[in-house]
């Protein structure tokens, strides 16, 4: 194995794998983002069932209270995360700009093994 054909396989993997953490930021926010709106439902039927709905109110619900710092909390992490998927986002563009780079390199020199004449040309 050339040393540049283990350079590709390591560029063909660091892009899969900055793909999978993508791939992996995205799913934690809609995960986040599906939770935050099922504690939204719960806290407006909590809110409904007590009758309360100002927070500030001494009888306001202890659930409907928790309920909404969680869901603070879970904004607070999809916005941290976003932040990390814009990041992860550009690391990925570049792996592969790096990738593509050294493809090219590697079907010419396949071709040239080959003894193609289209290898000469390039």
């Amino acid at each position: 194995m050339k040393p540049r054909d283990s350079a590709l396989r390591a560029k063909r993997f660091e892009a899969a794998e900055k793909a999978r953490k993508v791939a992996l930021l995205e799913a934690m926010i809609r995960d986040f983002e599906t939770m935050s709106s099922d504690l939204s439902r719960q806290i407006a039927a909590e809110e409904e069932r007590t009758g309360i709905k100002d927070p500030a109110h001494f009888a306001y619900s202890t659930f409907a209270k928790a309920a909404a710092q969680r869901r603070g909390n879970l904004g607070t992490s999809v916005a941290d995360l976003k932040v990390k998927l814009d990041a992860a986002k550009r690391d990925h563009e570049e792996a592969v700009s790096e990738l593509t780079k050294l493809e090219p390199l590697d079907d010419r020199d396949r071709l040239a093994r080959k003894g193609d004449p289209r290898a000469m040309a390039s």
